[in-house]
């Protein structure tokens, strides 16, 4: 009889199919329709987006990814084609791997009919999203289920819903991170992660404990699910490894949108009052993502990078994100191993 196998799918956010405006469009329409990014009313967020965002945004966002496309597409495609690649070589004959998009292609529904008919017994699922957000992790998992309630056989499912603590995790950024900070001595560091409104953080916060403050200070119980606290808490994981005291670092918050209050404190806001303390070099580490994207490459690398020199900063230095690095590969085998054998 032959070996059952077990499915391993991950998932990461998603990238336009071109640099195009039209592609770019497509992209941001369904992204931003998302219930669990823009959680509005439907008919609020379908006149916001379509008359609105979508149609002014479009072409703004294109020019950031024209500037990011590859010859071979997008870094975020081309890096979870190369990591499917290995993760599937790390964990051998008994497994099938594969990579999917939340938002475009290859999508979760296309993936998981190829795995329809494959007789697995257990499928894993990782979003490759380091710290939990509905907006993220949430909606993910959410579409995943949504396509396998139409399945005949549902086989055990294991999803990975957070793994912003994983040592392997960590150690992958502390190495790539030593890299930098042995070639020259930086006068500060930057942990910028993706932000969140305000309210989606209130929302998820479990019996009214989070008061977007020092509730974050440790992680425990009562905001074990909160977005913010985990971000604190990889950050803290991360300085004890790297040896970076409490006063050379800052945690930031990225890529707002609209008017409506974000976590902060936000990262072109910091980056200003940074220069104004006289601060020359930066070393910015984005551990919210796993593979260099629009927001780690544009946003943090080119646009950030700009506004710093501009405000008197002489160097600022994006350690790069995980990617294909070994020991990334290597947490997400041990992920899936784990998540097999529980």
């Amino acid at each position: 009889m032959a070996q059952t196998k077990t499915g391993v799918l991950i998932i990461n956010l998603g990238t336009p199919d071109s640099p195009s405006v039209a592609d770019v469009y497509k992209y941001l329409r369904e992204f931003l329709m998302d219930r669990r990014v823009i959680d509005i009313p439907f008919w609020r967020r379908f006149l916001l987006i379509n008359l609105i965002i979508a149609p002014f945004r479009a072409p703004e966002s294109a020019k950031g990814y024209r500037e990011l496309w590859t010859p071979q597409g997008s870094p975020l495609k081309v890096y979870g084609l190369q990591l499917e690649a290995l993760l599937q070589q790390a964990l051998g004959n008994g497994f099938d791997v594969k990579m999917a998009m939340r938002y475009q292609s290859p999508s979760i529904k296309s993936v998981l009919s190829h795995l329809k008919n494959k007789g697995f017994k257990q499928l894993i699922v990782i979003p490759l999203y380091p710290q939990y957000a509905s907006s993220s992790s949430g909606s993910t998992m959410e579409e995943v289920m949504e396509q396998l309630k139409g399945w005949e056989v549902v086989p055990e499912i294991k999803i990975i819903s957070q793994f912003f603590d994983h040592p392997l995790f960590i150690k992958a950024f502390i190495q790539i991170g030593k890299k930098y900070m042995a070639q020259q001595p930086f006068d500060h560091y930057l942990f910028s992660y993706h932000g969140l409104p305000e309210h989606q953080i209130m929302k998820s916060s479990c019996d009214n404990y989070c008061r977007l403050g020092d509730c974050c200070s440790v992680y425990h119980a009562k905001n074990q699910y909160c977005y913010r606290a985990q971000c604190f808490e990889t950050t803290r994981r991360l300085v004890q490894e790297l040896g970076i005291k409490k006063e050379e670092y800052t945690i930031c918050f990225q890529s707002r949108l609209g008017k409506t209050p974000w976590i902060k404190p936000y990262t072109d806001e910091v980056i200003k009052q940074l220069a104004g303390r006289g601060i020359k070099k930066v070393l910015i580490f984005s551990p919210a993502f796993v593979a260099d994207c629009l927001e780690t490459i544009i946003e943090i690398g080119v646009e950030y990078k700009k506004l710093f020199l501009e405000q008197g900063g002489e160097s600022w230095q994006l350690v790069e994100s995980l990617n294909t690095h070994p020991a990334w590969v290597e947490c997400l085998k041990q992920m899936v191993l784990e998540g097999a054998s529980s």
